[in-house]
């Protein structure tokens, strides 16, 4: 039902969950098996909400996030749903300590709840409130394939193309470079030619190793080769990526916009994946994908892939979505993928609904 004016917010329901992954994923910096989830909910006079989630990597953050947004709900209180003008009076607030780390998380995720109510007003997708129509997203797997050994890497590549996706990552971080390799060329031996394989390093090289692995990795066919070193080190990016052929990617720790301009003034990556949550949720990738546009810049996305979705359908660049799955166990409706691709239906907003039973089974105290 489509709401006329703007909405204006009542109040902020905020509950952290502790969602099981399927298949636990261990990178360079250490294993992950629970994905430790922040639910927002941000209710409107007018009886709609606005619905988003944020991943909070680790559950040392989960309860600090939570707290964050809970002393953001009185700044928000009467005011209309416009998230441009939230957007700008919540940075404000915030420019003399500045919109990094935990206050950055819970600026974006108020950003995507009311990009979410807004596009519910209108009865719309969120992808057709932004101006764009509903697309078939090609999708790459991203769930598993840690650190896990040429042994048992084929067989977990195997479920995750069997899924239908065409395209795939694996981790790389190997104590040796030799590893890294064998580990490569088995996935690839076990999913095909057919199959795109993409390979991430979690910032877990310096700069020189970096350099000497894309090297020997040049000729092994990937797709591309994500945060090989610190994501912070535009300038050793920038050397990386004079040394590789095969394409450099990074970007899901630009906090903001700017530090993605400043990335794109280093020359650092081929490639870039902002993270709907660190870019500055829907107005930051907004922002960022007309920076990527100017540049040529072809652009994928990190996680919340049901608002990454709609997020890539208004990316004039849009390039890889990807795919993960955590927070699925507890989504009334888990984002639809078939023959690889995420497809965007007509239900209003990203189409974020609880299973309300499921939120009560990983609920954190």
């Amino acid at each position: 039902m489509s709401v006329s004016g703007l909405l204006t917010i009542t109040g902020l329901d905020v509950r952290a969950v502790h969602v099981p992954m399927r298949l636990p994923l261990q990178t360079s910096s250490g294993a992950i098996h629970i994905a430790p989830l922040a639910l927002i909910d941000l209710h409107t006079q007018e009886g709609v909400t606005g619905r988003t989630y944020l991943f909070c990597y680790t559950p040392l953050v989960l309860k600090p996030v939570c707290a964050m947004l809970n002393n953001l709900a009185p700044l928000l209180q009467g005011m209309p749903v416009a998230p441009l003008e939230i957007n700008r009076a919540l940075h404000a607030r915030f420019r003399l300590l500045g919109a990094k780390g935990i206050v950055g998380m819970a600026l974006a995720g108020l950003d995507m709840a009311a990009w979410d109510a807004f596009a519910r007003a209108q009865a719309q997708p969120l992808a057709r409130a932004l101006g764009a129509d509903l697309l078939e997203i090609r999708a790459y797997n991203s769930c598993g394939l840690g650190l896990i050994g040429a042994d048992l890497a084929p067989a977990e590549a195997e479920v995750l193309v069997s899924a239908g996706f065409s395209a795939i990552k694996v981790r790389l971080g190997y104590p040796e470079l030799a590893t890294d390799i064998q580990v490569v060329r088995a996935v690839k031996a076990a999913i095909g030619e057919g199959v795109q394989l993409m390979s991430d390093y979690n910032q877990g090289l310096s700069v020189p190793e970096a350099e000497r692995r894309v090297r020997a990795l040049a000729d092994e066919g990937l797709c591309w080769i994500e945060e090989p070193c610190a994501a912070h080190d535009y300038a050793g990016y920038a050397r990386v990526r004079a040394a590789s052929t095969t394409p450099i990617q990074m970007g899901e720790n630009w906090w903001g916009p700017s530090e993605m301009a400043m990335c794109l003034s280093f020359g650092a990556s081929d490639l870039g994946m902002p993270d709907a949550m660190k870019i500055g949720g829907v107005t930051g990738w907004m922002q960022a994908a007309t920076l990527a546009d100017a540049a040529g810049m072809p652009i994928s996305t990190h996680l919340f892939p049901e608002v990454s979705a709609h997020l890539m359908a208004a990316t004039p660049t849009r390039h890889w979505l990807e795919f993960v799955d955590w927070a699925s166990p507890i989504l009334a409706r888990p984002l639809q993928i078939r023959n690889g691709h995420a497809c965007l239906s007509d239900t209003p907003g990203t189409g974020i609904e609880w299973d309300e039973s499921a939120v009560g089974r990983y609920l954190v105290p």
